[in-house]
């Protein structure tokens, strides 16, 4: 039986990776709510959660932390029953796959892999028997979509979907036309480029591909007025920018500002209510880009509701760890709707409207997020795209 009536305890597990010969998981520490004591017809029978992260990974320690905390205050805000564990593991396909096997076995809802190489390697392994809830997307850079197992959903932030949900809405607003997609050599760059470019075709918008060289991050001179001579000549109907913020700056300065920009949340390094003149860009002032709520919309009725990180007075918020810890807040509303049986459901997310079927036949997933534009420097809120 999935959900198990178990006594709540609240425990510290630890364990030590030495010489290879320990678990991959380093260690576990295991949070657990009260259930209702009426047993009405609302209850959630106690559920137990993994939250699989790979806490100390360099590369990853840091997005990790972001999620475990956004994940474990979403959690004190809800417990209702529910238990959860903390599972840290090492951040190899192995390691993970092995960590993720052995929590299966002892956990009700699984909550992870982080990384896409783990995630792969536990859909290539095919043992998914459990409710899972990937923090990633599956990578299908290969050009082979994989088949998901029913039991896995995943619920990452995806910059190609952003980069699929811009299309939709510059085909219906600008169609007929051409649109000059940028973007540099970067691989995540080529991926959101590539996302938009399938998404306008039959939109009545032709995407024109340019790949623009950066030499010590700055665009080559030579072919920003190539670029602005093409402008001039072939009168795009707009520029999808598949560029962080500094880059589309960079651009902008370079064609002017008659010619529209849209991009993803890459484009906006700001965080939410972040005043300081020193960080606003207004060489942008027009752009407009999706981002997620927690980064646009302070009067959201769930971004008001849920604790921020903690920062040091001399820190500045890091817009991308800002959007983790947001994810980590929604996985754990959604793992919650889970464990309470419900099998399509909506959430009005930090991490933008969430449209989720789960549980009967083929999982999916849908996360639509804000439009946005950059107006004194700073990005603001557009309502609907």
């Amino acid at each position: 039986m999935l959900y198990k009536w178990a006594k709540l305890a609240l425990t510290l597990l630890a364990g030590i990776l030495l010489n290879g010969l320990c678990p991959p998981a380093l260690a576990n520490t295991t949070f657990a709510g009260s259930a209702s004591p009426d047993g009405g017809a609302d209850t959630i029978p106690l559920a137990s959660i993994a939250l699989l992260l790979p806490l100390r990974s360099g590369p990853l320690g840091a997005a990790a932390d972001a999620v475990r905390g956004g994940f474990l205050n979403a959690y004190e805000r809800d417990k209702n029953g529910l238990a959860v564990t903390v599972i840290e593991a090492a951040d190899t396909p192995g390691d993970m796959l092995a960590a993720y096997l052995a929590a299966s076995k002892k956990y009700d809802i699984l909550v992870g892999p982080l990384s896409r190489t783990g995630l792969t390697a536990i859909i290539q392994n095919g043992q998914v028997d459990k409710p899972t809830l990937a923090l990633t997307q599956p990578d299908f850079s290969n050009g082979k979509e994989m088949t998901l197992p029913p039991q896995l959903l995943p619920v990452g932030l995806s910059i190609e979907a952003e980069a699929r949900q811009v299309a939709s809405w510059v085909g219906a607003d600008y169609a007929p036309g051409k649109v000059f997609v940028l973007s540099t050599g970067a691989a995540w760059q080529k991926r959101v480029a590539n996302a938009f470019v399938q998404q306008i075709q039959g939109s009545g918008l032709h995407a024109d591909v340019m790949t623009l060289n950066l030499e010590d991050g700055v665009f080559n001179a030579g072919a920003l007025a190539q670029l602005q001579q093409r402008i001039e000549s072939e009168k795009p109907r707009l520029l999808f920018a598949a560029l962080n913020a500094d880059q589309a700056r960079q651009i902008r300065s370079a064609v002017g500002l008659e010619t529209p920009i849209f991009g993803i949340s890459q484009l906006n390094p700001l965080t939410l209510n972040d005043n300081n003149p020193e960080h606003q860009i207004p060489e942008l002032n027009g752009v407009r880009l999706l981002d997620i709520p927690w980064q646009v919309e302070a009067d959201h009725p769930a971004v008001m509701v849920y604790p921020h990180q903690p920062v040091a007075a001399d820190q500045r918020r890091n817009a991308d760890l800002e959007r983790l810890y947001a994810l980590g807040i929604d996985a754990f509303r959604i793992a919650h709707e889970i464990a309470a049986r419900n099998t399509v459901f909506q959430i009005d997310g930090v991490t933008g409207q969430l449209n989720i079927s789960f549980g009967v036949g083929t999982p999916s997933f849908e996360r639509i997020e804000p439009a946005a534009a950059y107006q004194n420097g700073i990005v603001t809120p557009l309502g609907a795209p």
